[in-house]
C-alpha cells in the first residue's frame, strides 16, 4: 500500500471555497475614494492567444518537483476570469474581455539590461527557446485581498534568465517593467497606477528555485488578461509582486520602490511576503477565501506563512522584521 506523506505546504482539498461566496473588493474601493472610475475598452475582438501551435514551449513537460496531489488546481476558467489587471478595469470581471479587444501580445520584445555582462533586447519566444524551453509548476497563489488559487503555471526558472544575463557583482535587485500601450489600452490613459506597472526583487530572491516567469497555465499559452506573454511568478509573496506583460528586466544595485508602494506605501511594501501576522490597514492577513472550490459555504481558510512555502524561503529573511519589512 502507497502511503503518501504530505509536503507541509499542502491544502487539502476540502479547505476550497465557491468563488461564488467571494466579493471582496477592498482595492477597489481604495481607487474609489481616490476618484476614480473603471470604464470599458473599446476594439475589435481577438480569439484568446490564436498562436498556440508557434508559441515556444508548448506542449510543456511537469516538472514533478512541484505537483504535489494534495493541492487541487482552480479551474482554467476561473483562473482566466477572476483576476486583477488594472490596466484593463479594476473589477476581477473585466480583465478577460478588455484585454481581448484591440490589443495583441504576438511578436513581443523583452529588453534584458542595467548591471549584467550580457545585455540584449530579445523576443518572448526566442527567449523561452534559449532558455530551453517551459516546464509546468503548480503553485499556490495568495492576493493581497485574502483571497486565493491554486495555479498550473508554465514558464521557465527565473534563475535562467538571471544566469543567461550575468549580473555584474554590483547587481543587488532586479526590475520588472510592464507595457505602456495607451494608445490599445485606455485604461491606461487614466490615473488609477502610475504607468507603466513596476516591480522588483533582490537578487536572492530572484535567484531562488521557486522564483518563475509564466508563459502559459494549464499547458496553454498564458492568455492577455493573465499577463502574456511573460509574468513573473513569486509563490511566497502576494500577487500584485507578480508584473503581467513584462517588457524590461533591469538589474541595479539599489532598492527600487515598486508601483503599489508609490501608491500606498502605508499599505503596500516592497516586499509582499505572505504574512498572517501581519494584517493589511483595512483587512486581516490571516485567513483567506480559495477560489473554485467546494468548501463549507462562507467558510475561510488559515493562511500559512509565506503561502505554505515556510521551509523553502524563511532563510531569505532570517534576522528581518517582517512587520517592519513587509
Amino acid at each position: 500500500m502507497l502511503i503518501r506523506t504530505p509536503k507541509d505546504w499542502a491544502l487539502p482539498e476540502s479547505a476550497v471555497t465557491p468563488e461564488r461566496d467571494y466579493d471582496l473588493r477592498p482595492r477597489r474601493d481604495f481607487l474609489k475614494t481616490l476618484g476614480y472610475g473603471v470604464a470599458g475598452l473599446a476594439g475589435s475582438a481577438l480569439t484568446s492567444h490564436s498562436l498556440l501551435a508557434t508559441t515556444a514551449g508548448f506542449p510543456t513537460r511537469v516538472n514533478p518537483d512541484f505537483r504535489d496531489p494534495a493541492l487541487k488546481p482552480t479551474s482554467y476558467e476561473l483562473i482566466t476570469s477572476y483576476n486583477n489587471f488594472y490596466e484593463f478595469g479594476t473589477d476581477k470581471s473585466e480583465p478577460k474581455p478588455n484585454a481581448n479587444k484591440g490589443w495583441t501580445t504576438e511578436p513581443w520584445t523583452v529588453e534584458i539590461s542595467g548591471l549584467i555582462n550580457n545585455p540584449m533586447k530579445i523576443d518572448a519566444n526566442d527567449l523561452v527557446s534559449k532558455l530551453g524551453g517551459a516546464e509546468q509548476r503548480v503553485y499556490r497563489f495568495r492576493c493581497v485581498e485574502a483571497w486565493s488559487m491554486v495555479i498550473p503555471w508554465d514558464g521557465f526558472p527565473l534563475s535562467k534568465l538571471i544566469a543567461l544575463a550575468d549580473p555584474k557583482s554590483e547587481a543587488k535587485f532586479v526590475t520588472f517593467t510592464t507595457f505602456n500601450d495607451p494608445k490599445n489600452v485606455p485604461g491606461q490613459r487614466r490615473p488609477v497606477l502610475d504607468w507603466p506597472y513596476f516591480e522588483g526583487l533582490r537578487l536572492d530572491e530572484a535567484n531562488h528555485d521557486l522564483s518563475f516567469i509564466a508563459t502559459g497555465i494549464y499547458g496553454k499559452p498564458i492568455p492577455n488578461q493573465n499577463g502574456a506573454p511573460l509574468r513573473l511568478v513569486v509563490p511566497w509573496k502576494y500577487g500584485f509582486k507578480y508584473g503581467k506583460s513584462i517588457v524590461k528586466i533591469d538589474f541595479v544595485a539599489k532598492q527600487p520602490r515598486n508601483t503599489w508602494q508609490a501608491m500606498a506605501a502605508q499599505e503596500y511594501g516592497f516586499y509582499a511576503n505572505v504574512n498572517p501576522t501581519v494584517d493589511h490597514p483595512r483587512w486581516s492577513q490571516a485567513s483567506e477565501r480559495v477560489i473554485g472550490g467546494g468548501g463549507v459555504l462562507g467558510s475561510r481558510q488559515k493562511t500559512l506563512m509565506f503561502n505554505g512555502y515556510e521551509n523553502q524561503v524563511a532563510g531569505l529573511y532570517t534576522g528581518m522584521n517582517l512587520a517592519k519589512f513587509y
